[in-house]
């Protein structure tokens, strides 16, 4: 007997997304057996936990957080108006900068436009960064990305290694959820450091 899929299974078991452009095809995976009730309820369970989360529920217990990246994608999914009005307004500052530091409004202490985007972060804030700047980057993009991910000195040294003579074309932004993160406080010393003894201003 073929295990090659008909018709019928290929429609039963394929999916398509016009909006996010994916097709996948299932139909060729053997069949699954009916999960038990216990795989069931920790779906129910895992569900349920993300429809909380999307509700607002306090995510980081250590630091009184809600966690709510979707939000930032979404911002109607908030729970509250507050939170829907921040996110929109801090989106549309980001925007507005971004495309002062390309048009050149915003220039580098050398003058003309910056060259160089220097990301300061630790976990997700220096991972969302590499994965947009890995996926989406192109040669002869107008400016060329640079992180400080880590603690390590002699990443550090690296880094700046890459920067050196081009400090004065260098924009630095230091990402941290919580504010008080210490590898990037680090980060962020070894980079003004780096500017001061450049003959820069850091602010």
């Amino acid at each position: 007997m073929s295990n090659v899929p008909n018709w019928q299974d290929f429609l039963e078991g394929s999916l398509s997304d016009e909006e996010l452009g994916i097709w996948l095809d299932f139909s060729g995976l053997p069949a699954a057996e009916q999960p038990d009730a216990a795989v069931l309820e920790t779906a129910r369970r895992a569900l349920a936990g993300m429809a909380e989360l999307e509700a607002g529920a306090i995510a980081n217990p250590d630091e009184g957080r809600q966690v709510g990246h979707y939000w930032l994608r979404d911002p109607q999914l908030a729970p509250t108006a507050e939170q829907r009005e921040a996110i929109c307004r801090a989106r549309s500052q980001v925007l507005d900068f971004a495309a002062r530091v390309r048009s050149g409004e915003v220039a580098a202490p050398g003058g003309g436009c910056f060259r160089h985007l220097l990301m300061v972060g630790i976990g997700g804030s220096a991972l969302g960064p590499q994965l947009a700047a890995t996926a989406l980057g192109r040669a002869g993009d107008p400016l060329e990305m640079h992180f400080l991910d880590n603690t390590d000195p002699e990443g550090f040294e690296q880094v700046f290694a890459r920067l050196d003579g081009h400090l004065d074309r260098l924009l630095a932004v230091v990402v941290s959820k919580s504010g008080g993160t210490p590898e990037t406080r680090n980060g962020l010393d070894e980079t003004w450091q780096r500017l001061e003894a450049a003959g820069l201003e850091p602010g």
